[in-house]
C-alpha cells in the first residue's frame, strides 16, 4: 500500500485527542510527567495490556534550553527549522545565540505558549507546505521527534526536501544503536488522562544510517551527551 502525503500529514500527531494530556501538561503551572504507551492490541499482539516505552519530562520542554541543547545549537548554522518544536525552547535558545530560527508544531497549546514568548512559530505538520522549503541550513529533530508519523524514512525524505544543498538534519536518536521499532502509542498522565492513539517510531544510530542513505542522506557526525544520542546528516557527496 502506498502512503500518500495526506496520510503522513494525518499521522503526524503527538498526544492529541482524548483528554488532551499533552496540552494540559504544557499549560500546567506544575507539569507532571507524561508516559508513552504502546498499544499492543492495535498491533495484533497477544496481550491487550499497554506497555510503557518512554517517560517525557514536560517541565524540561517548558524550561530554557539546557547545556546539552546549547552545545548542539552552538555547532549549527542558520537558518534553523525546529520540527516538532513544542513550546520552542530550542527556537528561543537559537535566537539568543544570534541564529535565524523558526519552529513548527501541530499542537495548538505548544504554539500558543511559544508565541507568547515572542518566538517565530507556525502551527503546521512537517508534511504540510512550509516556508523556506529547500533553503534551511539546519533542520532539528530532537526530543524524540524522529518518531513523528511512525515512518522514519518518510520523515527523513521530507527533511531532505527542506534543507539547502549544503544543509544538515540534526537528529536525536534512541540510545540503543540497533533500536528500530514502529508502533501505535498514546500519551497518558499520572491522573489517568489519555490521548488518542498515534503512530510513533524509535530508532538508533545504526538503523537510522540505513534509512538515511535510502533517501540521499549520509552520516557526517554522531555523538552522545548527558545520556542523549545525536547525529548529523547531510546530502550524500557525489
Amino acid at each position: 500500500m502506498t502512503i500518500t502525503t495526506e496520510d503522513l500529514r494525518a499521522r503526524a500527531t503527538f498526544g492529541a485527542g482524548g483528554s488532551e494530556p499533552y496540552a494540559q501538561a504544557l499549560r500546567s503551572a506544575t507539569p507532571t510527567p507524561l508516559y508513552l504507551e504502546e498499544l499492543r492490541h492495535e498491533a495484533g499482539l497477544p496481550t491487550t495490556e499497554p506497555a510503557r516505552t518512554a517517560e517525557f519530562d514536560v517541565a524540561r520542554w517548558n524550561a530554557d534550553a539546557d547545556d546539552t541543547d546549547l552545545r548542539l545549537l552552538a555547532s549549527v548554522r542558520g537558518p534553523v527549522l525546529d520540527v516538532g518544536c513544542g513550546p520552542a525552547r530550542m527556537v528561543r535558545a537559537a535566537m539568543d545565540l544570534g541564529l535565524d530560527a523558526f519552529g513548527i508544531d501541530v499542537s495548538p497549546a505548544a504554539i500558543e505558549i511559544a508565541r507568547a514568548s515572542g518566538v517565530r512559530v507556525l502551527q503546521r505538520s512537517v508534511f504540510d507546505r512550509l516556508p523556506g522549503e529547500g533553503r534551511w541550513q539546519t533542520v532539528l529533530l530532537v526530543d524524540g521527534n524522529i518518531g513523528i508519523g511512525g515512518d522514519v524514512q518518510a520523515l527523513l525524505a521530507r527533511c531532505r526536501q527542506l534543507i539547502c544543498r549544503a544543509g544538515e538534519v540534526v537528529v536525536e536518536l534512541h540510545t540503543e544503536h540497533d533500536r528500530d521499532r514502529t508502533y501505535t502509542g498514546r500519551l497518558v498522565d499520572t491522573l489517568g488522562g489519555r490521548s488518542a492513539s498515534f503512530p510513533w517510531a524509535e530508532i538508533g544510530l545504526s538503523r537510522l544510517v540505513d534509512r538515511a542513505e535510502r533517501v540521499g542522506l549520509e552520516l557526517r557526525q554522531a555523538w552522545s551527551a548527558d545520556e542523549r544520542s545525536f547525529c548529523r546528516l547531510a546530502n550524500i557527496r557525489r
